[in-house]
């Protein structure tokens, strides 16, 4: 199976359930990372950037040919949620119990329902896109620059250095 891109790029947002600051700490900003390391290796997604704030993430990935984009987002955030819970039920059970829903089909949600997926057509959208997920945790302060920001592809673009061994500039 060739690996070429079907979809168009897609400004992927997902949030915690009720704006919650699940992934205010770095071990879970990691666990996110780890994830789309996994997606990328395994030849699912070519992710342009991201930035991992302490109640939401924004992606620009692209799904590769084969992939349903639904199923990929499904598994991105089950594999988060399942690896988030483990750790909590081990290291933080008290703020497990924020995190209790009364669902049919789950006892803990961490991810809001129907994460937010846009398909970038035009250059300009694009662009403006990659400027606000680069320069989302200045404008809620945690940086000065946007490249300060460790979890986030924002150095990528600046320097090309990526850190996480993921990232394709989306000029390539």
């Amino acid at each position: 199976m060739e690996n070429i891109i079907t979809e168009y790029p897609q400004f992927f947002t997902a949030t915690n359930l009720e704006w919650k600051k699940l992934l205010l700490l770095d071990k879970y900003k990691d666990i996110v990372i780890k994830s789309m390391r996994f997606l990328v290796k395994n030849n699912r997604v070519i992710i342009n950037a991201f930035v991992i704030m302490p109640n939401h993430l924004h992606l620009i990935w692209q799904i590769r040919n084969g992939h349903r984009p639904d199923a990929v987002q499904r598994d991105f955030l089950k594999f988060t949620a399942q690896r988030i819970k483990a750790d909590l039920l081990i290291n933080h059970l008290q703020v497990l119990a924020y995190f209790k829903v009364n669902a049919k089909d789950r006892e803990y949600q961490f991810w809001e329902r129907n994460p937010l997926s846009i398909e970038l057509r035009t250059n300009a959208v694009y662009e403006q896109k990659l400027d606000y997920i680069h320069r989302n945790p200045v404008r809620a302060g945690l940086c000065k620059l946007p490249e300060d920001y460790k979890y986030s592809s924002a150095k990528f673009y600046e320097t090309g250095i990526d850190d996480f061994g993921f990232l394709t500039h989306y000029r390539s």
